[in-house]
């Protein structure tokens, strides 16, 4: 009878070389999975909640902006993607973001704001999406307290 590759007295040996092959599978497969946005997400930023928000389905390519509140100081500062934005230059942001959209009718505009960031700050952000001609803006936010 053929053996099953087990050492001279019948025990077992373990395989690890196809162990490390599937790890290894794996850890490409996630790699690969995981979109750029995850790493452009300020963890600072608290979220609202939004008890009837809904998750988006479609895989558009989109600029972020994050926006953290100092309870401090009282100011919010804007991010876009991962980069620290000048307010002073406000139509050198909505001149970047058209340049970002380019000619994609698909692209989108997603807005995070700290919970505790004043309207009129993120109406700014808002503003800056419709001179770069975004249609498509969207708010992030929980769908339950943390």
């Amino acid at each position: 009878m053929a053996g099953g590759g087990g050492g001279g007295e019948g025990e077992p040996e373990f395989q690890v070389a196809p162990m490390i092959d599937v790890l290894l599978v794996l850890l490409i497969f996630f790699m690969s999975i995981t979109s750029s946005q995850v790493l452009k997400v300020d963890k600072n930023i608290s979220l609202p909640v939004a008890a009837n928000g809904v998750k988006r389905d479609d895989k558009a390519a989109a600029g972020l902006i994050n926006i953290s509140w100092d309870k401090t100081t009282g100011v919010a500062k804007y991010k876009l993607d991962d980069r620290e934005l000048d307010m002073n230059d406000k139509d050198g942001i909505a001149k970047e973001l058209a340049a970002r959209k380019g000619d994609n009718p698909k692209y989108r505009l997603l807005v995070r704001a700290d919970k505790d960031c004043h309207a009129k700050y993120i109406s700014k952000a808002l503003e800056w999406g419709a001179e770069a001609g975004i249609e498509n803006i969207a708010f992030s936010g929980l769908n339950h307290e943390e």
